[in-house]
């Protein structure tokens, strides 16, 4: 199984990228995991925004496999326990599909984009930084495979 995860926008903190590196660790022995980072507009680009959103989802568009299961974390997004999280996992894995999370920049995403998902999630109601929430996701998607193969862990 094949699990790629499209972010927009550099980490700004070395502590996140430390945090992905050792929460991907685990992850790799369950599927093939792949961290595509975009370039995210300029901090203080003159550029309106619905540009820099439309840019910025057109070059997420063209990094998606063919066959894939879309997620894409959004606000507004349906949110999932971690057993019902876990069933994505297992739905992706047993259609042969590759599993795509997409987390946007700072603007978000496109509604052309977000109606291309086949899933809309949100991680919570709180509101977290897009870095953050890449470390997040990796820890509910190892928690997922713990659960969907019986292998212990706290839930």
């Amino acid at each position: 199984m094949k699990i790629q995860i499209i972010q927009v926008g550099k980490n700004k903190d070395r502590y996140i990228d430390d945090g992905l590196r050792e929460l991907s660790k685990p992850i790799l022995k369950f599927c093939t995991l792949e961290l595509s980072t975009l370039k995210g507009a300029p901090s203080g680009s003159n550029m309106p925004k619905e540009k820099i959103v439309a840019e910025e989802s057109m070059r997420v568009v063209r990094m998606i496999p063919k066959n894939s299961f879309v997620v894409v974390l959004d606000e507004k997004g349906q949110e999932l326990n971690s057993v019902d999280f876990s069933k994505v996992l297992v739905n992706a894995k047993d259609t042969g599909q590759t599993l795509v999370f997409i987390i946007g920049g700072t603007f978000g995403l496109s509604s052309a984009l977000k109606a291309r998902a086949d899933l809309l999630f949100s991680m919570s109601k709180m509101t977290f930084t897009h870095q953050m929430i890449r470390l997040f996701l990796l820890e509910q998607i190892y928690r997922g495979f713990c659960i969907s193969s019986g292998k212990e862990y706290h839930y």
